[in-house]
C-alpha cells in the first residue's frame, strides 16, 4: 500500500511540475496566441473579445489558477456567464457536489480546453486522432530495436574480441552518434527519393491516406517502414551494447561454469541461463528508451509527416497553441510514468531479490 501512494505522489508531482513549467514558459515568451488566433482579420474589437473568451485579458498567474482549476477533478465553477469558469454542460462532464449562490464545487473528468487554431476542435479530440498513429510508429520502432539489438548483442558476446564483435561495437556507437532528425533527412532523401523507384517508399506520408479520387481512407503500411527503422536506429544500438555486457558477466559467473561441467551443451546454457539473468539491464533501460521514441518521435514524425502526436507537437509550438502543447506533453507523461511501473513489475519477475527496493 504504502508503494501505491509513494508512486501516486511522484505521479501527481510530475505532472503538476510539467504543467507549471510549460505553462509559464509559453507566457514569458513573445507571441500573442489571440492575433494568431485572428490572423490578417484582426481588428481592435475582435481581439479584446478574444482575449476575454479564453482569459488573455486576465493576470498570468490567474490564467495558471484556472487552467489548474479545468485540469483538477474537483473544481470551482462560477455561474457568471461572463466567467471563464462557468460551468457549461457542453464544456465539461461533471458531477455537481455543492453549491451557493455564486459557484458549483464539481467532481468531472480532466478538461484540457480546446485548440486555439482549430476552430474549437477538443484537445481530447486532436489526441484521441493522433496518439494511435505514434503508438503503431513508437511499437513498430520498439520491436525492431529489442529483436535486433538483443540478436546483435548476444552475436558480438559470443564472438568476443573477432572481427563481428568489432564490426558491431563500431556500428552501434555510430548509431548512438547520429541524432534521429538528422537519420531521418538522410533515409527519407535516400530510401524516399533517390532509390524510390527501387524500394517503392515515399518521402512523406502517414498510416492512413486518402485514395487518389479522395473518397476514403486507405491504410499505407509502407509509410511506416522509414520512420520506424530511423527511430529505432539508437535503441537497436544502445540494446546491442548493453546486451553483450550483460551477457559476458553473466557467462563468467560461477553457476555457468558448474552448468559447463554437468554436461549441458553450450547451446542449453546460453539459452537456459544466461540470455534471462541478462536481460535485467536490458528491460529497466526500455523504460527510458521507450520514452526517448515518444520524445524523438516529435521531429521524426514531422521530417516524415506522419500524423501523429509529435508532429502536432510542433505545429502548437509554431502557433503557440498551448492546450494542444501541455495536452500533448502530459499525455506522454502519463505513458512513460505507466510504463515505468509496468517495467518495475517485469523487473521483479525477473529478479525477485529486487520485490523489497520498490
Amino acid at each position: 500500500m504504502f508503494w501505491f501512494w509513494k508512486k501516486l505522489g511522484n505521479i501527481l508531482i510530475t505532472l503538476f511540475g510539467v504543467v507549471t513549467i510549460i505553462f509559464f514558459l509559453f507566457n514569458i515568451l513573445p507571441g500573442d496566441p489571440a492575433q494568431m488566433m485572428l490572423g490578417q482579420n484582426e481588428n481592435s474589437e475582435q481581439l479584446l473579445a478574444l482575449k476575454k473568451k479564453y482569459g488573455f485579458d486576465k493576470p498570468v498567474f490567474n490564467q495558471y489558477l484556472y487552467y489548474l482549476n479545468d485540469l483538477s477533478i474537483i473544481s470551482f465553477h462560477s455561474k457568471d456567464p461572463e466567467n471563464i469558469s462557468f460551468l457549461k454542460e457542453k464544456k465539461y462532464n461533471y458531477l455537481n457536489i455543492f453549491e451557493n449562490k455564486n459557484s458549483f464545487l464539481v467532481l468531472k473528468t480532466p478538461y484540457l480546453r480546446d485548440s486555439y487554431q482549430k476552430n474549437g476542435v477538443s484537445v481530447i479530440e486532436i489526441i484521441k486522432n493522433t496518439l494511435p498513429n505514434t503508438f503503431v510508429l513508437a511499437f513498430a520502432s520498439i520491436l525492431i530495436a529489442v529483436f535486433l539489438g538483443l540478436f546483435l548483442g548476444i552475436i558480438a558476446a559470443l564472438n568476443k574480441n573477432t572481427w563481428i564483435d568489432y564490426l558491431i561495437q563500431v556500428t552501434s556507437t555510430l548509431g548512438m552518434s547520429i541524432p534521429s532528425f538528422f537519420s531521418a533527412i538522410i533515409f527519407a532523401w535516400i530510401f524516399g527519393f533517390v532509390l524510390s523507384e527501387f524500394t517503392g517508399l515515399n518521402m512523406t506520408g502517414s498510416l492512413y491516406e486518402l485514395d487518389d479520387y479522395g473518397e476514403q481512407m486507405k491504410l499505407q503500411l509502407k509509410n511506416l517502414i522509414l520512420p520506424s527503422i530511423v527511430l529505432g536506429i539508437r535503441p537497436i544500438a544502445v540494446i546491442s551494447q548493453m546486451m553483450r555486457n550483460s551477457l559476458l558477466k553473466v557467462l563468467s559467473k560461477n553457476y555457468i561454469t558448474t552448468a559447463y561441467s554437468k554436461g549441458l551443451s553450450k547451446y542449453n546454457v546460453i539459452k537456459n541461463h544466461a540470455i534471462k539473468n541478462s536481460l535485467n539491464p536490458v528491460v529497466t533501460a526500455l523504460s527510458g528508451w521507450f520514452a526517448s521514441m515518444l520524445a524523438g518521435s516529435v521531429f521524426v514524425e514531422y521530417i516524415f509527416g506522419w500524423n501523429g502526436l509529435g508532429k502536432e507537437i510542433v505545429d502548437a509550438l509554431n502557433k503557440l497553441d498551448v492546450p494542444v502543447l501541455i495536452g500533448s506533453v502530459l499525455t506522454i507523461s502519463i505513458i512513460f510514468i505507466m510504463i515505468n511501473i509496468f517495467v518495475d513489475i517485469i523487473y521483479t519477475w525477473l529478479d525477485p531479490r529486487t520485490k523489497n527496493n520498490f
